[in-house]
């Protein structure tokens, strides 16, 4: 009697908690942002750019130094601009090691060159892979007299994958700002 009584507590606990199994559709994670329209950025500085009005400009600690903030990404590009007096070298070699001191993180690096000869506007933009901190870097220079970097950074953990509508979104901005690039004096 007791072994058929456990034989039928055994089969109705099997039978009696089963669950048909349904599985979740899969689904990605759908940010829209704003339709850019620039508006140029102009100071006593001696350069101008166009930005997104998604952006807003900040100053920073020192002159001629600003923040490109976009606060519904928790993101800054930091623009820092140094006149050139001898040290366009060191300038150059400073820029570049803020790039290469994040391969530790960055699984690659793709730079592109460009050159706007009739602006005087030279220099490289640096797109970082991986987790890197600094999705994006650049620097834009006349070679001469003056040197500007930007630096892409958020406030948050390096998530690629999470990041990646925010850096593409903010990449087209930072292009559009190189494309309108322009020193003043």
């Amino acid at each position: 009697m007791l072994k058929k009584l456990l034989g039928l507590s055994v089969l109705a606990l099997l039978f009696s908690c089963k669950k048909d199994y349904v599985p979740k559709p899969s689904g990605d994670l759908r940010l829209e942002y704003p339709k850019p329209r620039y508006q140029t950025f102009s100071t006593d500085c001696p350069f101008q750019f166009d930005y997104s009005d998604f952006a807003v400009i900040q100053n920073a600690k020192e002159s001629c130094w600003y923040n490109i903030n976009y606060k519904n990404m928790k993101a800054k590009v930091f623009i820092t601009y140094l006149p050139i007096t001898g040290d366009f070298q060191s300038h150059l070699k400073e820029a570049e090691r803020m790039v290469y001191e994040h391969t530790i993180k960055a699984t690659s690096i793709d730079t592109k060159s460009f050159s706007y000869p009739e602006k005087k506007v030279y220099g490289n933009f640096y797109e970082l892979q991986g987790q890197s901190a600094s999705n994006i870097q650049f620097y834009v220079t006349d070679s001469t007299r003056h040197f500007l970097t930007g630096n892409l950074y958020f406030n948050t953990r390096p998530k690629p994958d999470s990041l990646a509508p925010a850096v593409d979104y903010i990449k087209k901005d930072i292009l559009h700002l190189i494309d309108t690039f322009q020193w003043k004096k």
